[in-house]
């Protein structure tokens, strides 16, 4: 990763649907080599999706229940497909591949402890869990 992929996703974090075009004049390069440079980053696994904050989410934010959950994932389950799931989950803000007992540690906002227990729930029924350990954020 070069100084020009760091400034394709600074303004991707604040514009994902920048065209490829529009990207290119911003950082100097053509059309074709910014696509081939944004591709790259989702192939590496650097940029892992694109999302829509609605206003209602946003709302979400502001009221919700800020909590970090560690993920063990079953010997069985495959991280990429776990990946995929957890970054398609509404509720899932970041995630990352950490070292120690756990496998994954997500950063979730849901609106209420009920839509965190339906999270938790589908974490191992869908998302290839097998053991999560969740903190609220207090402040």
């Amino acid at each position: 990763m070069d100084s020009i992929d760091e400034m394709i996703i600074g303004i991707l974090r604040n514009e994902a649907r920048i065209t490829f075009s529009a990207l290119g004049r911003r950082i100097g390069l053509s059309t074709n080599a910014t696509a081939a440079r944004v591709r790259r980053l989702e192939t590496t696994g650097i940029v892992l999706g694109y999302r829509a904050i609605l206003a209602g989410d946003v709302a979400d934010v502001a009221a919700g229940i800020e909590s970090f959950i560690d993920v063990r994932l079953k010997p069985e389950t495959d991280s990429a497909a776990f990946l995929a799931w957890a970054t398609a989950e509404p509720a899932v803000r970041d995630v990352a591949h950490v070292t120690g007992p756990y496998d994954y540690l997500l950063h979730v906002i849901v609106p209420t402890t009920t839509a965190l227990d339906s999270l938790l729930r589908r974490l191992k029924t869908e998302g290839g869990a097998t053991q999560t350990q969740t903190r609220l954020a207090l402040r």
